[in-house]
């Protein structure tokens, strides 16, 4: 998409410059539609609202689609950039989370401040490796990019997490210098070289120039060795004499870091500037005709009565010099410990002006503007700028400004300026479908305005329960049934992506949407037969009319395809009946019609397994603990019709024949009502026998076989061989 007045430049284009007449005079439109997956827009072309055309013509104008995205998606080594970060940004969220239960004054404390200090320089740490790594290999982004990242993240650790919480109170100078010196490198290392190879490296194009650098960067080993040449060879015994004066004097310059206390680094500095108001008579007592040099030697008074005046700290030299070699704003203040060793980080606002005014900024730059912005200490425009930067350094700068409490948390109804950074850069995230955890997880991190935008996310990952498997299957009626299905539901492979949902969901208390995506997944397992799956999902969502459908689905099975697939089918639902059975009453009928499917089931497997006396008793067991519904009485009991004609043995005990006789009697009865079809219906399909009338006729089968077990009983009562029978007439 092009931010130019908001257009979007479609590639082919619809029609050409200057046709927009003849486009919209032809009864087209084009419309646009966002993606639910991302934040993709698809654009396509149909028939505008005031035409009506024929569905010949309808479908010759549309059928092109394009599609447009608001952000870029990540490339690979942008993504790992991402990835990695995002543990850096989880860990800080702990770390807040945990400190603010414990009291508001924890996070604050020496040792919150430490922990998030070295947080943030792990960002920092980070973004060097990925800058390091940029300019090495062939990557999307450019190395600069990951060198502005470190280079500002960076100065934000300088300014306001530093890694001792102590420094805070300190000078900020030599902080300052040390971070111009490492991201900013002047003089080169090359330039060094060149010099040293030089025998007269006085007389060589910018000696003075490096020599000054790097007196203002304090890189005191490289002043001293020059100077320290100077004073050995140069023509002028003014110039040997000064600079062997200036050696110990460089060496000796004081550094914070070096005292004990702030109280003795000061009286230290004023010794020290002392001694170099010595160095400053030394230097204008030279006569007016000898400051120069003879020819080739150049004019070394002027530059070393700036070097001098860098010693000195006077501002204007200082300023002067920067400028003249090169430098911009950051390096001026960088080196203005030269001018002020004893400035403090709040401080830097007011010192800002002169340098400013001296070395203006670039207001092009949004690096530069960022920077400033960041020394200001206006930490809201400091966001602003490092979005236009990247949104991934506006959200983490936003993270740990609102912990430090520097930018406000928001009043509830409207984000703060920390989760309005961070859902921008979750948005962003969402234009890689791929990232979907780490797109919650920013935006869960933002209140119950981000929580809510995270849920429409989790609503729409593709579960992607359909494997490569499905391609595979035999077509149902050919042979080999279906066996493949759910195969790579079984090898684990699709249960990652559901697993993951649910998982995320469990962390941000988001039930009401796990148990959504939960419903959707036992249907989609549901329609890859994987009625096992389905039960266990349906029962975590606590979806209980789901359940009974996925239950009609299993007995359907039967319906459609024998009791042999059947019970295979019912197989992976058996594990779950256990836990169901915990569960409240309430849902008893959809539990209560699950346990006649599993028992159904295990009543054909005995069956198969020719185990006649468990199957009998399987029978009667489910009539009489009243789990088989109404509607499958009748086909129950055309089960039991072989099982009552067994020549081998006496399979039924008389108070089981009477149940099967009291079923029989009443659906006979209920169909003379007019409720057949609450009784007879499945038995009608199971036999496809025809209608309510035919499976009625079919059930006379039941009663004959009835009769002839009455009988037998009768003749084995007379008989004395089976005693269980006495009393039973035919």
């Amino acid at each position: 998409m092009s931010e130019e007045r908001n257009y979007v430049h479609l590639v082919p284009p619809l029609f050409e410059q200057g046709s927009l007449p003849d486009f919209v005079q032809s009864g087209r439109s084009v419309g646009a539609s966002l993606s639910p997956l991302d934040n993709a827009i698809g654009v396509f072309v149909g028939p505008s609202e005031k035409t009506m055309l024929a569905p010949t013509q309808r479908r010759a104008q549309e059928g092109r689609m394009y599609f447009a995205s608001m952000h870029k998606p990540p490339t690979l080594e942008r993504r790992l950039f991402i990835t990695d970060t995002s543990v850096i940004f989880a860990a800080f969220q702990n770390l807040v989370t945990n400190s603010k239960a414990r009291g508001p004054e924890v996070l604050r404390s020496d040792d919150g401040m430490r922990m998030m200090g070295k947080l943030a320089n792990d960002y920092v740490n980070f973004c060097k490796e990925c800058w390091v790594h940029a300019s090495t290999t062939t990557t999307h982004l450019p190395p600069q990019h990951y060198n502005t990242l470190y280079t500002s993240f960076s100065l934000f650790t300088t300014l306001y997490l530093p890694p001792n919480p102590a420094l805070l109170d300190l000078p900020v100078s030599d902080d300052l210098l040390e971070w111009l010196n490492i991201h900013f490198i002047e003089p080169s290392t090359e330039e060094g070289d060149a010099l040293v190879m030089n025998e007269k490296c006085w007389e060589a194009e910018g000696f003075w120039d490096y020599l000054l650098r790097t007196t203002l960067r304090h890189l005191t080993k490289a002043t001293t060795f020059f100077l320290n040449l100077l004073s050995t060879s140069h023509p002028s015994p003014h110039l040997r004499s000064l600079s062997s004066t200036l050696i110990p004097l460089l060496a000796s310059h004081p550094r914070l870091g070096e005292f004990g206390s702030e109280r003795e680094f000061v009286v230290a500095s004023k010794r020290w500037k002392s001694s170099v108001k010595g160095v400053r008579i030394e230097l204008d007592l030279v006569p007016e005709d000898e400051r120069g040099g003879e020819e080739g030697e150049g004019e070394w008074w002027t530059n070393l009565s700036d070097l001098v005046g860098i010693l000195e700290g006077r501002e204007e030299v200082v300023l002067r010099v920067v400028g003249e070699l090169g430098g911009d704003w950051r390096e001026g203040v960088g080196v203005w410990g030269w001018v002020d060793g004893r400035v403090r980080r709040g401080d830097l606002p007011d010192i800002l002006p002169p340098i400013l005014n001296a070395l203006p900024p670039d207001p092009t730059s949004v690096e530069e503007m960022l920077h400033l912005s960041l020394f200001k200490g206006d930490t809201l425009e400091a966001l602003k700028w490092a979005e236009k930067l990247d949104p991934w350094l506006a959200a983490h700068l936003g993270d740990c400004l609102q912990a430090l409490e520097l930018i406000g948390e928001g009043d509830g109804e409207e984000p703060s300026a920390r989760d309005h950074y961070i859902i921008s850069y979750a948005h962003y995230l969402h234009s890689d479908p791929a990232l979907w955890r780490l797109t919650v997880d920013y935006m869960c991190a933002c209140g119950d305005v981000g929580k809510g935008m995270g849920d429409e996310v989790l609503k729409r990952v593709p579960l992607r329960l359909r494997g490569s498997s499905a391609s595979k299957q035999t077509p149902l009626g050919k042979g080999k049934e279906r066996e493949g299905e759910g195969e790579s539901i079984k090898r684990g492979e699709v249960a990652g992506v559901l697993k993951e949902i649910n998982q995320t969901c469990w962390e941000y208390g988001r039930e009401e949407v796990r148990r959504m995506v939960c419903r959707i997944a036992a249907q989609e397992f549901t329609q890859e037969k994987e009625y096992g799956l389905a039960v266990s999902y349906c029962t975590s969502a606590e979806d209980w009319e789901g359940l009974g459908r996925v239950v009609d689905k299993v007995l359907e099975e039967y319906v459609q395809r024998g009791p042999a697939i059947f019970t295979r089918l019912v197989a992976s639902v058996a594990p779950s009946l256990q836990q169901l059975r915990v569960q409240p009453s309430a849902y008893g009928p959809y539990i209560h019609r699950l346990m006649f499917a599993v028992r159904y089931a295990e009543f054909h497997q005995r069956l198969g397994n020719q185990d006649w006396q468990e199957a009998a008793l399987d029978l009667i067991g489910m009539f009489c603990d009243d789990v088989v519904p109404k509607s499958w009485w009748a086909v129950l009991l055309g089960d039991a019709v072989d099982l009552l004609g067994y020549q081998k043995a006496m399979l039924f005990s008389t108070s089981g024949v009477c149940v099967l006789l009291q079923k029989v009697e009443e659906i006979q009865v209920r169909t003379e009502q007019g409720s057949g079809d609450d009784y007879l219906t499945v038995l009608a399909r199971v036999t496809k026998c025809g209608g309510i009338k035919e499976a009625l006729h079919r059930l006379k089968r039941v009663r004959l076989a009835l009769a002839r077990y009455f009988a037998r009983c009768t003749v084995i009562d007379v008989g004395g061989k089976e005693g269980g029978f006495r009393g039973v007439k035919g």
